[in-house]
């Protein structure tokens, strides 16, 4: 494993342990960092918190849901390498959050991770179909098998769920797996002869 995928993937841990340690800071803070760090939908002056409410949980149990399915498809994505993990984090992120801003009731709180997961789920199903290459089909294929059912997610359910950031993170996944450059395909070695008459390469 090269050393940009194991940064990618310590980056994964590093965001997952972040976001248990700000909601064990909002549990004893009495909710007080979801108000500050969380979407306040149509406020121009919090429109920075597109960058902070996936840190924010509403409580444990949805931080718990959010949990595996962050480190099991961040890291996948990691994959991809550092950068274009760290970029498509940044494109499911500002493309979920500024929808979630515009598209949800005026003052409406939103928080929580989500958009980076249905984001993330978009992101590696798109890329296997782009990059052809075998890990890239083969991961695609246990994604769908083991969290193809997200896709529901998308559409308006039960309230106090933001379908916006399900639709809109995962539409961002798409984004960056197309806008995204291709991972340049390893060389063929070439040999020749050298002067010697021995083979050279």
């Amino acid at each position: 494993m090269t050393q940009s995928r194991i940064s990618a993937i310590v980056t994964v841990v590093v965001f997952t342990a972040a976001m248990w340690i700000f909601e064990i800071i909002d549990f004893f803070a009495g909710g007080s960092l979801d108000q500050r760090f969380g979407i306040r939908s149509w406020v121009i002056a919090d429109l920075w918190t597109v960058f902070t409410a996936p840190f924010m949980h509403a409580d444990f149990a949805h931080l718990m849901a959010n949990s595996v399915p962050m480190l099991v498809l961040g890291s996948l994505v990691a994959f991809s390498g550092l950068s274009r993990f760290i970029w498509a984090s940044l494109i499911i992120t500002v493309v979920s959050g500024i929808a979630v801003w515009l598209l949800s009731g005026y003052g409406s709180l939103t928080v929580g991770a989500s958009g980076l997961i249905f984001g993330y789920f978009g992101y590696l199903v798109l890329r296997g179909i782009i990059e052809r290459k075998t890990i890239d089909i083969v991961i695609m294929i246990c994604v769908v098998l083991f969290y193809g059912t997200l896709i529901f997610g998308v559409l308006p359910q039960q309230q106090g769920i933001s379908w916006q950031a399900h639709l809109f993170g995962f539409l961002g996944g798409l984004l960056s797996a197309y806008v995204l450059p291709r991972r340049a395909k390893p060389r063929p070695v070439t040999g020749g002869y050298g002067p010697q008459g021995l083979p050279g390469y």
